[in-house]
């Protein structure tokens, strides 16, 4: 029997920014329900909603105090409740953002765990002595700036933190966590969630040696959290071998309810994506690197090709999320960027697995300008070079008016210039050439060629460069991500062009097709 999952398309919402139902310049549960039309109208199968739950909001919500409670910023548990239902109507997935790696420093857990090295949720998390020097014990570092490390004087021990020093890591070698997060995930399954994406999928299980990261290059900038967290190579603080274990106790919590488990996995290298979604863990999980990655089309068609071999239905396929830069900024910004943009989400459809866009993709946004007095992402405000992620995260844009139509009179919480007329849902959904209609058209033809998600795929031989061919079944993908026009040789019989990227004629063709530069091609076997 096929999983819901399997040919869908996904939707990320940023719950902050997605629309706004109270005017008090932050988008809300009740907002994502007023726009579930647009949603259906897309022709969106699920939405993945970022965090929402209580929290003290230092991280926007990945910082989680109550993981059964729902901040009041983003409204109450009675409106998750009207937005799973009216979403079930229109045929629409709710998949809520599941944050294990870490809690917020304010959550009772941790609270009691603060009180003595004898309170029964210490070993909810990580501690560790004092290094011989004194000071931490090993040399792992934050994803946001400085050590993993805080000395709870009070008990002189440290604390482990991947993240914020308020988001101390949970201790996933503990069964009476894994407990409580059976308990958490079959709440929200109660309450009608359909899945979960699971944040930091890798990062659960710790090396139980603690031993140091073995530092790959030298630190130039040690202001800048990115730089000195790429420097180590981590092979001892994420992506060990008992993460999986964790999923496959997940995998039948989960079945009962037909939910999907989608994780956020940064694996150490390609080789281990698949590990992820075998033997009973994940469904799929996000292959991450084209939503960072600048324009290196030769490189990005290996990697995906690379990736996709491993597991054809285990990747939840993304180019954009709310962690970095837009695809259309850093694909060479303009129309330039959103044809590229879309030339990779184009293939992606050819992958199988579970895309997912994120919120604006489909109109073609680049990222906002911000002045650094609006900067709110902790990446920047706590870290002189940091580089934050506000710039992809402010309002979307639905109309020329106030705030691009988000809230009424409130001004954003992030605040921003306004989109032009042209980047607005309302211009573009009227406008059969926009960047939202080819997004419409594509997921159109992806639903109306299930041979595109569903037949065994097959890569066909190929001139070397940035220039790919994958059949499966009845339909074709070809990608030509070369700065001039490439004629590539098609298999035998008559094909159909029935979506293309560029600007190409939907026509019939054989022998050979001359693809436009840096395009993409969907084809169908003629009958």
């Amino acid at each position: 029997m096929t999983s819901w999952w399997h040919g869908g398309i996904g939707y990320e919402i940023y719950p902050r920014s997605f629309a706004d139902s109270n005017d008090d310049g932050i988008g809300d549960i009740n907002g994502i329900r007023g726009r579930l039309p647009y949603l259906s109208w897309l022709g969106i199968d699920a939405i993945w909603i970022a965090p929402f739950y209580q929290s003290p909001g230092l991280d926007h919500g990945y910082d989680v105090s109550d993981y059964r409670a729902i901040n009041p910023i983003h409204g109450t548990l009675a409106d998750f409740d009207e937005l799973v239902a009216d979403a079930h109507g229109r045929n629409i997935r709710v998949i809520v953002d599941i944050v294990p790696n870490h809690s917020s420093s304010e959550h009772r857990w941790f609270q009691e765990a603060l009180k003595g090295r004898d309170q029964p949720h210490r070993d909810y998390y990580i501690w560790r002595d004092p290094g011989p020097d004194g000071g931490p014990p090993n040399n792992w570092v934050s994803h946001f700036g400085g050590p993993a490390w805080t000395l709870d004087e009070a008990s002189n021990q440290y604390y482990c933190h991947l993240f914020l020093p308020e988001q101390p890591d949970l201790n996933w070698s503990n069964p009476a966590l894994r407990a409580e997060f059976d308990d958490i995930l079959r709440f929200w399954c109660d309450r009608g969630a359909d899945g979960f994406r699971i944040d930091v999928a890798h990062g659960l299980i710790k090396d139980p040696q603690f031993r140091n990261n073995p530092q790959r290059v030298p630190i130039q900038d040690p202001d800048n959290p990115t730089e000195v967290f790429n420097a180590f190579e981590h092979l001892y603080d994420m992506d060990q071998d008992g993460t999986v274990d964790v999923y496959r106790r997940w995998n039948q919590v989960v079945e009962p309810y037909s939910a999907v488990l989608i994780g956020e996995s940064n694996p150490r290298s390609l080789d281990r994506v698949a590990r992820y979604v075998t033997n009973g863990s994940l469904h799929t999980v996000f292959y991450l690197e084209p939503g960072w990655i600048h324009w290196k089309p030769e490189d990005l068609l290996e990697k995906i090709e690379t990736v996709h071999r491993s597991t054809d239905t285990g990747i939840s396929w993304v180019i954009d999320n709310h962690d970095n830069p837009r695809s259309a900024t850093r694909f060479g910004g303009g129309d330039v960027g959103r044809s590229r943009s879309l030339a990779v989400m184009t293939f992606m459809m050819a992958l199988g697995g579970f895309p997912f866009l994120w919120e604006g993709q489909e109109l073609g946004l680049t990222d906002a300008e911000l002045d650094a007095s609006n900067l709110t992402d902790p990446i920047a405000t706590r870290n002189e070079h940091g580089v934050g992620r506000d710039t992809t995260r402010t309002v979307m844009p639905w109309d020329s008016s106030h705030a691009n139509g988000f809230s009424e009179s409130a001004e954003p919480w992030l605040p921003s210039a306004q989109r032009t007329p042209a980047e607005t849902v309302a211009v573009q959904r009227d406008d059969k050439s926009s960047w939202l209609s080819k997004h419409r058209d594509l997921i159109t033809t992806r639903r109306s060629h299930p041979d595109l998600w569903k037949a065994t795929p097959q890569w066909l031989e190929t001139p070397p460069g940035a220039v790919r061919a994958l059949r499966r079944g009845k339909m074709l993908a070809l990608a030509n991500w070369k700065p001039d026009m490439f004629s590539i040789e098609l298999p035998p019989g008559k094909w159909s062009i029935v979506y293309h990227s560029g600007s190409a004629e939907h026509q019939d063709v054989s022998g050979s097709i001359d693809m436009a530069a840096e395009s993409t091609y969907l084809l169908a076997a003629s009958t």
